[in-house]
């Protein structure tokens, strides 16, 4: 890793309607628009779906650094997030992230180690640790034949 600070840069451009152009130096262009709930088309990719995408793809990042170094072994972890946004004293925020990770062990695992290291994982998100909002984790440990079952769906 490198020494902190780190700085990240993107940015967007567009027009008086239709989409906007997301871009990052070396990372393909995504184009975004509102979200349906406020009047935009639906299948873009809105600011809030990055948003809740951005804290998923972080918890899994987290995991992955976690369960190395504790030297946990396991097949598979997805997450399921679900966002609130609410208006709150004039403010339109997010107020409650809901976590839902289901990881798969390989036969013959640890659940309650498993589970600390989600735990643990939370706790050291970068994303989950920027919020103003209450996170909180369901986790979900199966075992390798279980089938798993968390989806943004």
């Amino acid at each position: 890793m490198n020494p902190f600070p780190h700085q990240y840069d993107a940015g967007a451009a567009g027009g008086p309607a239709g989409p906007v152009r997301v871009s990052a130096a070396g990372r393909p262009d995504l184009d975004t628009d509102a979200p349906p709930e406020f009047g935009g088309p639906e299948g873009y990719w809105s600011p809030e779906h990055l948003f809740v995408a951005s804290i998923a793809d972080c918890f899994i990042l987290s995991f992955r650094a976690v369960a190395r170094a504790s030297r946990l072994e396991w097949a598979e972890l997805s997450c399921a997030v679900e966002a609130t946004l609410e208006r709150v004293d004039k403010v339109t925020r997010f107020t409650a992230v809901t976590l839902r990770p289901v990881l798969r062990l390989h036969a013959g695992q640890e659940t309650d180690r498993a589970e600390r290291c989600l735990n643990k994982a939370k706790e050291v998100c970068l994303i989950t640790n920027s919020l103003n909002a209450e996170v909180t984790l369901q986790p979900s440990v199966k075992a390798s034949d279980e089938r798993l079952s968390a989806s943004a769906g």
